[in-house]
C-alpha cells in the first residue's frame, strides 16, 4: 500500500511541472504597455507657530472659584425673592455637583453632615445652613440623605425652588435632583 501511494505522489508532483514562459511573456508586455501616474504630493502651506498669551487666565479645566450668581435688577411684584442681604455661609461658594456627603454625626441632639467639596475642603452643616450657588438651604438630614431647597432665577425677575438630594453615595460632579 505504501509503494502505491509513493509512486501516486511522484506522478502528481511531476505533472505540476510545467513551462511559465507564456506568463513571463504577458507579465513583460503588461509593463510595457501600461503608463505609470502618479499624482504628485501637495505642497504643504507651512503655519505660523501659535503663541498661547493667557497663561495669567484660570485654565478652563479648573472650577471658577467664587462665583456669584447673576442677579436680575427688575425685580417684579408679588413673587419668590431671595434675601441678597443676607451673609453668605462658606458652603455658598461651591456648586452642588462641587460637593459630596462625606458623613454624618450627631451632637447635642443636633444632626451634622460632613460636606467634602472638590477641591479638598472639609465643611461640616446642619439643617437651616446655606449650600450651593443657588441661595440652597438644608431642610431636612435622614437616612444619609440631605435634602436641598435651591431658588433658581426664572429669567423674568423671580426665582423658582427646585429640590435637590445630596446622599452618602453621591460624589463631587453628581446629585440627585427631585
Amino acid at each position: 500500500m505504501k509503494k502505491w501511494l509513493i509512486i501516486a505522489t511522484v506522478l502528481l508532483l511531476a505533472g505540476c511541472k510545467g513551462g511559465t514562459e507564456d506568463l513571463r511573456q504577458y507579465t513583460e508586455q503588461v509593463k510595457a504597455n501600461t503608463q505609470v501616474s502618479i499624482e504628485p504630493y501637495p505642497e504643504f502651506k507651512t503655519m505660523p507657530a501659535f503663541e498661547y498669551a493667557a497663561q495669567e487666565l484660570r485654565s478652563p479645566f479648573t472650577r471658577p472659584r467664587n462665583q456669584q450668581v447673576e442677579q436680575v435688577t427688575g425685580q417684579q411684584a408679588n413673587c419668590l425673592q431671595p434675601d441678597f442681604s443676607r451673609q453668605k455661609e462658606p458652603l455658598e461658594q461651591y456648586g452642588i455637583d462641587a460637593l459630596s456627603m462625606a458623613g454624618m454625626f450627631t451632637s447635642q441632639g443636633t444632626q451634622w453632615i460632613l460636606v467634602k467639596a472638590n477641591d479638598g475642603s472639609l465643611y461640616k452643616a446642619t439643617v437651616g445652613n446655606h449650600i450651593g450657588l443657588f441661595f440652597g438651604e438644608i431642610t431636612s438630614i435622614q437616612n444619609g440623605k440631605v435634602a436641598i431647597t435651591e431658588m433658581l432665577p426664572d429669567g423674568a425677575g423671580c426665582w423658582q425652588k427646585k429640590q435637590t438630594t445630596l446622599t452618602m453615595s453621591s460624589t463631587a460632579g453628581e446629585s440627585n435632583n427631585v
